[in-house]
């Protein structure tokens, strides 16, 4: 990997605590700004500094209340801090709730993941990152709030509208989730057959060039048992690729693999949205490739991520580029990364 990554453009230290700053953050903490998804954005494909970092945290509102039936204690490391992307969210979260009877997962989460990046959504377990993506694709609704892909509500879509939005994004499960009874070529294919009209001949171009980006080329007899589970994933990641979506969903795609084949993983990441961004500008299309990753690696967000959405409690603590997010000062933010057992996440 010797080509340089498209670097998004990054935010600058917000500097010192002012104001609005909320009482219950330790001293040396975060300044608690407004609710997510305040900071402006500069059209797609936008340049960014090249020399220093120059852009600025948004003028913020007024700290949010807590969650109903939570205290401000609870939230006190929710700085809500956003640093802007220079970019217009693909993906936007707009004060959504959702509960499962008496568990609240979601609780007042505003959230973007910025078109033609690699965004990461991190944070401990339980906390509701893959019930975002249920929601992203209109498999969950939200009990309040609402979810905009490219300014288009997905909850207020009737059904033949999004049918057709969900063409817009490809999706790796955590395992792979083959068929079990097809090989490696018609799992490959088989959105390219239901989906769409075209020939044989055509589709198996497309499905040998994605199987060929993923290192799976002479393996496409192979059935699903036949594979070990980092074949398993990159032959999901290939199925994703076909349809050639907008928005690419990763859900903890990690999980199960060894550090070694992880940090490969990592890599085929960056080069296929690479290769997809420079695609999709040769093409003059209307939207840059967006990938969404769900992870509990600290490494792999170090490697991968252009954005970093840290999710806690159900709403995000801080969100940025990924240089602002890996130096935040926030204490949570500082212990999650850091993987250590002192600091405000406790085993409860």
């Amino acid at each position: 990997m010797d080509e340089q990554r498209d670097e998004p453009p990054t935010a600058p230290d917000p500097g010192q605590p002012g104001e609005g700053a909320h009482p219950s953050v330790p001293d040396g903490g975060p300044t608690p700004p407004g609710p997510a998804g305040d900071a402006p954005s500069s059209p797609v494909g936008a340049p960014g500094p090249t020399s220093s970092r120059v852009s600025v945290v948004a003028e913020q509102p007024p700290r949010p209340a807590p969650p109903e039936g939570a205290s401000e204690q609870e939230y006190a490391f929710h700085s809500y801090r956003v640093y802007p992307s220079g970019r217009p969210d693909a993906v936007e979260f707009i004060d959504v709730y959702k509960s499962f009877g008496r568990a609240n997962i979601l609780r007042g989460l505003n959230m973007g993941l910025p078109e033609g990046m690699v965004s990461m959504i991190i944070g401990p377990s339980g906390t509701g990152k893959s019930v975002c993506i249920k929601h992203m694709v209109g498999l969950l609704y939200p009990d309040r709030g609402d979810i905009l892909v490219h300014g288009q509500s997905v909850p207020n879509m009737p059904d033949d509208e999004l049918f057709e939005m969900r063409k817009k994004f490809g999706l790796l499960f955590q395992d792979g989730a083959l068929f079990g009874s097809m090989n490696l070529y018609d799992n490959v294919a088989f959105p390219l057959r239901q989906h769409t009209e075209k020939g044989e001949d055509e589709v198996e171009d497309i499905v040998m060039r994605r199987l060929g980006e993923v290192g799976l080329a002479s393996a496409r007899e192979k059935m699903p048992n036949e594979l070990s589970g980092g074949m398993r994933k990159r032959a999901g990641f290939a199925r994703a690729l076909v349809l050639e979506p907008d928005i690419l969903l990763f859900d903890e795609p990690d999980s199960g693999l060894d550090p070694v084949r992880t940090a490969l993983l990592g890599e085929l990441i960056i080069e296929i949205h690479r290769d997809m961004m420079d695609e999709a500008k040769a093409k003059g299309k209307e939207h840059l490739p967006t990938f969404a990753v769900v992870t509990h690696d600290i490494m792999s967000a170090r490697r991968v991520a252009d954005y970093i959405n840290v999710l806690w409690m159900g709403r995000i603590v801080e969100a940025g580029p990924a240089e602002d997010m890996l130096n935040s000062d926030n204490p949570f933010i500082r212990q999650f990364l850091a993987g250590e057992s002192q600091g405000p996440l406790a085993m409860d």
